[in-house]
């Protein structure tokens, strides 16, 4: 599984998109494609119903896994939800870094 996390070239996190799947664990018993699904659902849920941001989201279905997100500009509270969804992805690749892949782009 990758992640991608979209950042500016002043740190601030603005996207991310996730693809593939860890393979941990059979399909419907995956934990971490399920922590993954159950952290980035809510922070995209989270920011279309707290926030007036004008995101653009992309998800194909679950056989796919992916998931891709970015906002065109970025309020206080959408910078604190997608700071805490980098918090949450970084803990879960330090406890399954066979199995998922953390990385940041600049645009």
């Amino acid at each position: 599984m990758e992640v991608k996390i979209y950042k500016d070239s002043e740190g601030t996190v603005y996207g991310f998109q996730v693809s593939g799947h860890s393979e941990l664990s059979p399909e419907g018993n995956d934990v971490l494609c399920s922590a993954v699904s159950a952290l980035t659902i809510t922070t995209v849920n989270a920011i279309e119903t707290f926030t007036k941001d004008p995101v653009d989201v992309e998800a194909v279905n679950e056989e796919e896994g992916f998931l891709h997100f970015r906002l065109k500009s970025v309020s206080k509270e959408s910078k604190l939800l997608l700071d805490s969804l980098v918090l949450g992805l970084q803990d879960i690749e330090r406890s399954y870094d066979r199995y998922i892949s953390v990385r940041f782009e600049e645009e």
